[in-house]
């Protein structure tokens, strides 16, 4: 059990010390929630801080449900056995792509994304439930040629680390339950994240004296599918 995101980043901040080679030089947080957890640890490494915008896609009739993600650079996760009708699917897929393109410009403003090429990335969210927001972001890097990607979240269920595990280099997860239910199950307290948090972290890394390695757009390229 987790006080709250910050203890959760402190915890696996410690994790991923001791456990990743080579050290990540870029962390990258799943907005929201994976940001607070994100800036503990990158403060911890003394690295740069960045999000990486990823979209669940919730099912028409449970939107807590993923059936699949999306990710900048045109990556789609759609899960195969998601039993959506065609129609449904591009509604969902038109309001993600839009919000998607909104967090980018609330978090980012005028600031390109950092660039990942030939970078160790760290990938990081306050936890897992399908795993296919984290698939997302991972097929993202991949396809902007990071060199080394790495996961590192604070809970998940055993069956999705077992899964992604395989996916990078190194994973890092300090609860692996066999029941899981939510994420939330596992903090005291998991209150949401807003946007201005958000921008808060990214500007507060920024000015924390860290050398920038320069930035990036977005992969361009058209939709990836993955199952």
């Amino acid at each position: 059990m987790f006080r709250d995101r910050v203890d959760a980043g402190q915890q696996l901040a410690a994790a991923v010390k001791s456990q990743v080679r080579p050290l990540p030089d870029l962390v990258l947080g799943i907005p929201r929630g994976g940001v607070p957890v994100a800036a503990e640890i990158a403060a911890a490494l003394g690295v740069p801080l960045d999000v990486l915008v990823v979209r669940k896609l919730g099912h028409p009739d449970n939107p807590e449900y993923a059936i699949g993600a999306i990710a900048g650079g045109g990556i789609l996760i759609l899960h195969r056995q998601a039993g959506v009708a065609e129609r449904d699917l591009a509604g969902i897929l038109q309001r993600e792509r839009e919000e998607l393109r909104r967090r980018e410009a609330r978090f980012r403003g005028q600031r390109p994304a950092q660039s990942v090429a030939g970078r160790s990335v760290l990938l990081v969210d306050d936890g897992l439930a399908t795993g296919a927001t984290m698939q997302a972001a991972i097929a993202a890097l991949r396809m902007q040629h990071a060199r080394q990607v790495s996961v590192a979240v604070p809970v998940a269920p055993e069956d999705v680390c077992r899964r992604l595990r395989v996916e990078v280099a190194e994973f890092v997860c300090l609860l692996e339950p066999e029941i899981f239910a939510a994420v939330g199950d596992f903090y005291r307290d998991f209150a949401a994240t807003s946007d201005t948090e958000v921008v808060r972290l990214l500007e507060q890394s920024r000015t924390a004296c860290i050398p920038d390695r320069g930035t990036d757009s977005e992969a361009v390229g058209t939709d990836s599918v993955f199952s």
